[in-house]
């Protein structure tokens, strides 16, 4: 059995805000609030990063329109003794997923500590 770090993404929507760092600073505490009330406090909450299409610069990742906006937010923790990658996963989302419902989230990276990199296989839907 190993430990695996599982970083998983989550689409987090924010209403009534005026620009894109208010929408994150929202989004960052809704989501840390709702992970210390099921006492996951071991969740690393962020806000997430992409990339600008034409110049390739880094973008937080945050879309806001009509005063409502969609927060890519980053949620990270540790799985202890899984027996697989595909286990680790499953643990870190029935963790997750119970204390934010109806929110979106899709594991985006696998790491087994002290061993190799094991990203996650997915098929585009």
């Amino acid at each position: 059995m190993s430990n695996y770090v599982v970083a998983m993404e989550a689409a987090w929507l924010v209403r009534d805000v005026e620009n894109s760092d208010d929408a994150i600073g929202v989004a960052v505490s809704e989501a840390g609030k709702r992970l210390n009330d099921q006492d996951l406090d071991y969740v690393e909450v962020e806000a997430g990063v992409t990339t600008c299409p034409a110049c390739g610069e880094p973008l937080d990742a945050a879309f806001l329109a009509a005063n409502t906006a969609l927060v890519g937010l980053v949620l990270e923790l540790t799985v202890f003794n899984a027996d697989s990658v595909e286990h680790a996963e499953r643990i870190a989302k029935s963790e997750v997923g119970g204390a934010l419902r109806d929110v979106p989230l899709e594991v985006i990276e696998v790491v087994e500590e002290g061993g190799e990199e094991g990203e996650a296989e997915r098929d585009d839907e």
